[in-house]
């Protein structure tokens, strides 16, 4: 029985065999590699995830398709769990995990942000995202592009621009372009925020009106002898600074007794 794409899931089929194979092979899966799949679909990636590894595990959240899968696949190879992946606790699952997948463009960001609380967990990870949500993930400060989800998502990985994916690789075809990126986390001892949480609300507040200079969008929370020591200048905008930079701010502000970010 023909699967009809639903909406709500945005769900688009990746049936692009080449642009698969040039997926998998960016993957580089190997048997005993300890991999979860987003988002699986009708299988594209799947199949030949699963005929690499020793088991896969994968998360599915759209009742049809996971009846689908737990007929197509043994589950002594491929787990199916069923469920929402903002809700998925991805640390009942083992360490060196490896995560891939087709993520749903509606709910793209909110998945890279609940993925990177348990960073410290994964080895790495390969999405095929909007061609403008990877864009702006890997954007260098200093444009358009370079953003909160930048700024939070570049303390965390390492990430690259694999592959650019155009519409007709899918059915439905999207009516955006699309991207493979590579994330991978960046080890514990680069992780030098005092509280990721202070830089998250720093970054946050930062970028609220992103026009604004820093002296503005930061008022009240940094002096003049703050941006000296820091030496950062406060006609500088958000979008012009590194993310040590924010790092540096967000540790400043730390130290300073009774000092939070609203």
């Amino acid at each position: 029985m023909k699967h009809v794409p639903r909406k709500r899931f945005g769900q688009h089929f990746l049936t692009d065999q080449a642009v698969i194979a040039d997926i998998v092979a960016a993957i580089r899966p190997q048997a005993e590699d300890a991999m979860v799949e987003i988002g699986p679909g009708l299988g594209a990636l799947t199949t030949p995830l699963a005929a690499v590894l020793r088991h896969l595990h994968v998360i599915e959240i759209d009742r049809d398709i996971i009846a689908r899968l737990r007929r197509a696949y043994l589950p002594a190879r491929v787990s199916v769990h069923a469920g929402d992946v903002l809700e998925f606790d991805f640390s009942a699952l083992q360490r060196e995990l490896r995560v891939v997948g087709n993520l749903p463009y509606n709910i793209s960001t909110p998945v890279l942000f609940h993925l990177a609380r348990y960073a410290e967990r994964i080895r790495d990870m390969h999405f095929m995202l909007q061609k403008e949500v990877v864009e702006r993930m890997v954007a260098p400060p200093g444009g358009g592009d370079y953003g909160r989800l930048s700024v939070m998502l570049q303390y965390r990985f390492d990430m690259k621009l694999l592959l650019e994916v155009a519409p007709d690789a899918f059915s439905p075809p999207p009516q955006v372009d699309s991207a493979v990126v590579r994330l991978r986390p960046r080890p514990q001892a680069q992780l030098t925020a005092a509280s990721e949480a202070g830089l998250a609300q720093l970054v946050r507040r930062a970028f609220s009106q992103r026009r604004k200079t820093l002296r503005n969008s930061l008022a009240g929370l940094l002096e003049a002898d703050d941006y000296a020591a820091l030496g950062i200048a406060p006609g500088l905008r958000a979008e012009n600074l590194a993310v040590a930079d924010f790092v540096a701010i967000s540790n400043r502000l730390a130290g300073k007794d009774g000092s939070t970010v609203q």
